[in-house]
């Protein structure tokens, strides 16, 4: 057999660095599961609160947990962060394996603990931006991707909404919503959307099984974000139909081919317009 010095040179360096072949490889699980979270400038303190309650709840529902349990693996990745303006996500939680109740309760109660804010502008698209590179970026590998985005707007900061989309859909990432009917004005008196589960089906959601669950208000959000975990732990067996009330959420699935009739960009003109009457005043 031919000595070979180099590969003795790379044995070596294996050892050194702790065999970094071996450590690269992921733990294989059902899903990878980003909760992306709206704190802009709409949503004050309390809203912010219940947000954030409402997840860690939900995360320890014993549905939940049996979701989890009855993947392929039985067990999932989850990762957490809080977003407004396009430069501006906040990490929570990073990625961290859940299989049972007591590991959901271990994520709970990190939730909890965390402070929660609220910042200014919307922009879903810095969400996603910020997103699409996490993904696969822990020690984690799922067979399924999906990045779950809540919020009471549309995109008013950080470029157009469906070319963000697009791009994550073609990473192989799904996007799910929870659009929150948050029928008063902001604070600065900036208006609602009052449609904002259709911008959220035409202009943010994609990707195999995609879909929207509506949050009547922060009230119920809780009960929404239960059941919206539900339906993408267990990869969406079954959606009601579009627009069928089960309850106070809303299910409805993404059209193929669905186009928001005010158009993606209807937030950035709504804070054009908004911004040019308060400087005519």
């Amino acid at each position: 057999m031919q000595f070979r010095p180099q590969a003795l040179v790379l044995l070596v360096l294996a050892w050194l660095t702790g065999f970094p072949a071996l450590a690269a490889e992921k733990m294989p699980v059902d899903l990878e599961l980003m909760l992306a979270i709206d704190i802009s400038g709409s949503i004050d303190a309390e809203e912010a609160r219940m947000q954030r309650e409402g997840y860690a709840r939900a995360l320890v529902d014993p549905q939940v947990i049996k979701a989890i349990r009855g993947g392929i693996h039985g067990k999932i990745a989850i990762a957490y962060f809080d977003w407004s303006d396009s430069y501006m996500q906040t990490e929570v939680i990073d990625w961290v394996l859940v299989h049972d109740q007591a590991s959901a309760e271990a994520v709970s109660r990190k939730l909890l603990e965390q402070p929660t804010r609220t910042a200014r502008r919307t922009s879903i698209t810095g969400a996603i931006a910020y997103a699409i590179p996490r993904f696969g970026a822990g020690p984690y590998k799922g067979t399924r991707q999906v990045l779950d985005i809540s919020g009471d707007g549309p995109n008013n900061d950080g470029g157009p909404v469906d070319l963000a989309r697009d791009k994550a859909l073609a990473a192989g990432i799904v996007i799910n919503g929870l659009p929150i009917n948050n029928n008063r004005p902001s604070p600065w008196g900036f208006p609602a959307l009052e449609d904002l589960d259709r911008y959220y089906e035409g202009c943010v959601i994609g990707g195999p099984g995609a879909f929207v669950v509506v949050a009547e208000d922060f009230k119920s959000f809780g009960e929404a974000v239960r059941r919206k975990l539900i339906l993408e732990i267990a990869s969406a067996p079954y959606v009601p139909p579009a627009w069928q009330r089960v309850g106070p959420p809303v299910f409805h699935r993404a059209q193929t081919g669905y186009r928001y009739p005010k158009g993606c960009d209807i937030g950035e003109r709504q804070s054009q317009d908004f911004w040019r009457r308060r400087m005519d005043q």
